[in-house]
């Protein structure tokens, strides 16, 4: 089980992140781009799932490099990731924190980094 709080001292645990609040929402930023929110269902994604519950706690929202990392990370069947129809074409994943495990979390988070941090920045803490 992984709260919000334990994510945010992931994500601010990288280098040149920012926070915010971007559609009333906790999101984490690098090099201007966010990268990781939280992401409360909406109205019409709960009506979506229909009879079927919804995931319950905290979600967080982080981006992947592409839409085949988007493929390749659900593919590896984590514990609490999934995405929703309206992620559909959108380059990123959803984490059910309170039953995700915490080394795929801060995986999934590092590679969110990644995937929108300057280049310099990106090689800088790869050590490259």
């Amino acid at each position: 089980m992984v709260t919000v709080e334990d994510a945010a001292r992931i994500v601010t645990s990288l280098p040149e992140v920012t926070e915010g609040e971007r559609h009333g929402s906790r999101t984490w930023f690098v090099g201007g781009k966010a990268f990781a929110w939280e992401r409360p269902f909406s109205k019409a994604d709960l009506r979506r799932f229909g009879t079927e519950p919804p995931p319950d706690g905290p979600i967080l929202a982080v981006r992947v490099e592409d839409l085949t990392e988007k493929e390749a990370v659900l593919a590896a069947n984590h514990r609490g990731f999934f995405t929703i129809p309206h992620f559909d074409g959108y380059a990123a994943i959803l984490i059910q924190l309170s039953v995700a495990s915490a080394q795929p979390v801060r995986d999934a988070i590092v590679d969110g980094w990644l995937a929108c941090a300057p280049p310099a920045v990106a090689s800088d803490f790869l050590g490259r």
